[in-house]
């Protein structure tokens, strides 16, 4: 079963791509086909309770041997689930979403090895299999990101998203690198026992190494940029980078390898400020941007920040608590949003409103998604985002910006919400009608565990919440964020609430400006580097090259007039040259 798990969907992947680029049918039953086989293998090994390791040798170098190891447990198993039930999910929402795309087929192909490449890095048991899978899920996500050749932004985006995590991934490979070499081993298992036998040089180096890598993946300040850009791809495509692949990543390896970051406490400073950073700069973004993508993108940032805070205290279950959470309530608000985006032909909010009555299905079921995000009560989103929380008492500056977080989240979902779905509606809004039950149903599958989550873990507390400090608080804070939300809307004539923020709102809506900063910092410095090495090679390299070239077809031309020269000047030449060696002669001999 295990084995199933990862090759259903890469085997699919790969016949898929042998497929005629216009056979929609067999594109879709192999990509439903591979996600749903993953999907029955994770029950049934959930259902069996199967965990444990299982190794076999697969390349030796030396002393140090790779192997095709599995490393189950049950976290491993749930983040296994969240990704199969998602990856399902977009593959039969994409059928619908993409009607009529002539590229359809390698797209979906590529979808099945992008979750293949994410379930690799989940079981995987050897950092160099892990390795594989990271990389796969980076060579995809350009890919996908870039699948609508007609939009410019799109391959922009894709190349931004692809240089910035390469990034971080050069030191993720150096990391894994140290860890291996000073362990013997790249089983995950001999690696974490090694660990205390490491010097503290070491195991920091490699954590903060290995945080490069993560910081790009799960987009940490400051490698976070590319994340709202690539918003340029597919609808369903965001919601399975943002939901349960690539940027879930980052948290899940920090998670499976977390004695290593334990034992490097530097590492795990880096870790808490970075996440608390991220966490504010994406909960401020979302407060003023226009764009319904960009909004949730920047929303996930946020989450993320959220989830590396816990982490950095050493709150593992908290974190992959909340990322199990964000996982259903992201992929269903970014599936949403296509559905509204399919309906009115725009992202922009501006250009929505009204939408509660033409799309009862998709409103209701975002309803859940962003009280979900917003952390009300009883979605799951408020059990884990208070697990998040609580965890952070013992840091004060944590617990605060995670405090502040809870009020902005709420007022940008709240935002969000009055702005699609009540108020005044548009030009483009007038003939919007609910999607087909290819968009619809996904929805639905995916409002049931954004809501029952939630429900289950009140009906396991006995149905009892102990409203000490710790939680009332932040639901105090949540209850503030949508009535300030409110307030705005109304107080705008049922406009965007944004408008109380002034001239700071776009500011805000552009990520406070850190393109910016990192095209004057990082871009032109780099492309005036690059222009001065091409002048460099093209005027001294080249230049010497094709000097020396044409120096010595002048002196063959030279030597060929002589060769063709009257009887007179070659006889003259021949003297001369006589009368040179014989001079030579006598003087050197």
């Amino acid at each position: 079963m295990t084995e199933l798990l990862v090759l259903a969907p890469l085997l699919c992947g790969l016949v898929g791509l042998l497929v005629p680029m216009r056979n929609r049918p067999v594109a879709a039953a192999l990509g439903i086909a591979g996600a749903a086989a993953s999907l029955i293998a994770v029950v049934a090994l959930l259902a069996r309770g199967t965990t444990g390791e299982q190794a076999r040798t697969w390349v030796g170098f030396g002393d140090l041997s790779v192997t095709l190891t599995s490393l189950l447990d049950t976290r491993a198993l749930l983040v296994a689930l969240a990704v199969a039930v998602v990856a399902l999910c977009v593959q039969v929402y994409s059928n619908g979403y993409l009607h009529g795309d002539e590229r359809y087929g390698p797209y979906a192909a590529q979808i099945s090895i992008f979750t293949a490449a994410m379930l690799t890095v989940v079981c995987s048991g050897d950092l160099i299999l892990l390795l594989v899978g990271w990389e796969v899920m980076g060579a995809c996500s350009y890919l996908l990101i870039a699948h609508d050749r007609t939009l410019p932004e799109a391959p922009r985006a894709a190349v931004k998203a692809f240089l910035v995590t390469r990034v971080g991934d050069v030191g993720f490979l150096l990391g894994i690198a140290l860890l291996g070499v000073h362990a013997g081993s790249f089983q995950l298992t001999k690696v974490l026992a090694a660990v205390p036998t490491m010097g503290t040089g070491t195991v920091t180096a490699a954590a903060l190494l290995l945080l490069a890598g993560v910081f790009g993946k799960s987009a940490q300040f400051p490698l976070h940029t590319w994340l709202p850009d690539a918003m340029a791809g597919p609808t369903p495509i965001s919601a399975l980078i943002h939901a349960a692949t690539m940027v879930a990543a980052g948290v899940y390896v920090v998670a499976r390898l977390y004695p290593v970051f334990e034992a490097a406490p530097t590492a795990r400073i880096v870790l808490g400020a970075s996440a608390a950073i991220t966490l504010l700069l994406g909960a401020l973004a979302a407060t003023a941007a226009d764009d319904l993508k960009r909004v949730l993108a920047w929303s996930t940032v946020s989450q993320l920040g959220y989830m590396m805070a816990a982490l950095s205290v050493g709150a593992i279950d908290a974190a992959l608590f909340h990322l199990l959470a964000h996982a259903a309530f992201k992929a269903l608000l970014f599936l949403g949003a296509g559905s509204v985006i399919h309906a009115v032909g725009s992202n922009l909010m501006s250009r929505m409103g009204a939408l509660r009555r033409p799309m009862p299905w998709t409103f209701w079921t975002m309803t859940i998604g962003l009280g979900s995000l917003a952390g009300l009560p009883p979605l799951v989103g408020f059990f884990s985002k208070e697990a998040v929380v609580g965890s952070l008492h013992e840091q004060p500056a944590l617990w605060t910006v995670a405090l502040v977080g809870v009020a902005l989240t709420a007022w940008y979902a709240t935002r969000a919400w009055l702005r699609v779905f009540f108020g005044r509606g548009s030009e483009h809004t007038a003939h919007a009608h609910e999607s087909s039950w290819w968009l619809r149903g996904p929805l639905v599958l995916l409002a049931i565990p954004s809501a029952g989550l939630g429900v289950g873990v009140l009906l396991t507390t006995s149905g009892l919440i102990h409203l000490d400090v710790a939680v009332l608080l932040p639901l105090v804070l949540a209850v503030l964020g949508v009535l300030a939300a409110w307030w705005g809307w109304r107080r705008a004539d049922q406009g965007d609430p944004a408008r109380v923020l002034g001239g700071v709102g776009p500011f805000l809506a552009s990520g406070l400006g850190l393109d910016a900063v990192q095209d004057a910092l990082v871009v032109r410095p780099v492309r005036a580097l690059a222009r001065a090495v091409t002048a460099i090679d093209t005027a001294g390299v080249d230049g010497a090259v094709n000097g020396l070239g044409r120096a010595t077809v002048s002196a063959g031309g030279e030597v060929v007039a002589w060769h063709r020269a009257p009887l007179p000047r070659a006889l003259a030449a021949v003297l001369l040259g006589a009368v040179v060696v014989t001079v030579t002669a006598v003087m050197f001999g």
